[in-house]
């Protein structure tokens, strides 16, 4: 009895092998299509949310995206952290905002240690506004030499990010190049209609004067024809002193600004202050999107006209 008992416990006896091979080739089968190249997602990083959810529009189900900075966020100042190393270290592509905005990604790329990454300057392309004249110093405060970094903000700049990121992912993938490219045209179709909506329910604001805390939205003016008269911070990056917010106020006065846009990161002691001395109105809105769906980066400019329609209403 016990010797039956022993071949039956013997793992070499053929017996229910049919079956047995039948599961160990269903598993094999599994675990070489999760690995294969053809179904696996190309994942992607991005510096700024808005990055991110234009990667996300274009590469659609064949991407896997996350953002390093948060909306909330001063996208100038980003603790790196081994944690974003280590992310990266997996990632196909970066996607970066250039124009020396986002220079602690290079730490980022660099420790990641990933020789295969392909690190994409989304600035490319771009009009750039603001470059300095002559040599860039401290004594400027946190002024970009080659240009002012915030240009994702006039959303006719989206459809240029969409190229970028097409070219990059078509390079990662070309057996989706056509998804991609389907994608980047239905963004830029996208884009174009509502631009033009949000033109027609901020055209009550045309010519406008505004108030804005930081140098975040000279490329939203721009797009919607508004007239930035002041900052509250005398050069970027440089708390105001209180002779500054007195000058300001009297700017404020003599040009009838109506509207301070303020980014969430920033205090509110001078905002209010300029507020009560004035009767200025504080708008609150981050600089990049909230999320990094297909749909944020749209959302985003569609709170902000919201937001401010109701200044021209």
């Amino acid at each position: 009895m016990e010797k039956q008992n022993m071949q039956n416990r013997n793992p070499l006896k053929p017996i229910g092998a049919p079956s047995a091979a039948l599961a160990l080739f269903t598993c094999l089968a599994a675990l070489l299509l999760a690995a294969s190249p053809a179904c696996a997602k190309i994942k992607v990083a991005a510096s700024l949310t808005d990055l991110a959810s234009i990667a996300s529009y274009i590469g659609g189900d064949e991407v896997e995206v996350f953002s390093i900075a948060k909306a909330n966020s001063n996208p100038h100042f980003v603790e790196v952290l081994p944690s974003y190393m280590i992310k990266v270290s997996r990632v196909a592509i970066y996607l970066k905002a250039g124009l020396a905005l986002d220079q602690w990604a290079d730490a980022i790329v660099e420790g990641s240690r990933n020789n295969k990454l392909d690190v994409v300057d989304c600035s490319g392309g771009v009009a750039v506004m603001d470059k300095p004249d002559g040599k860039v110093d401290a004594s400027m405060g946190d002024v970009h030499p080659q240009g002012n970094p915030h240009y994702w903000l006039d959303p006719a700049n989206g459809p240029v990010i969409a190229e970028h990121v097409r070219e990059a992912l078509t390079k990662a993938d070309p057996g989706h190049a056509a998804l991609f490219q389907a994608n980047a045209k239905r963004f830029r179709e996208e884009s174009d209609k509502k631009r033009a909506e949000w033109q027609a329910r901020l055209a009550p604001l045309q010519g406008t004067a505004v108030v804005t805390y930081h140098s975040s939205w000279v490329y939203f003016a721009k797009a919607y024809d508004l007239r930035i008269v002041g900052m509250v911070e005398p050069f970027p990056g440089i708390p105001p002193t209180a002779k500054h917010l007195q000058e300001l106020v009297d700017r404020i006065k003599s040009q009838h600004a109506k509207i301070l846009i303020q980014e969430p990161y920033y205090g509110d002691a001078d905002p209010k202050f300029l507020e009560r001395e004035t009767g200025i109105k504080v708008y609150r809105f981050t600089p990049s999107c909230e999320g990094i769906g297909p749909g944020d980066f749209f959302k985003h400019f569609e709170d902000i006209t919201s937001g401010l329609a109701k200044a021209g209403g």
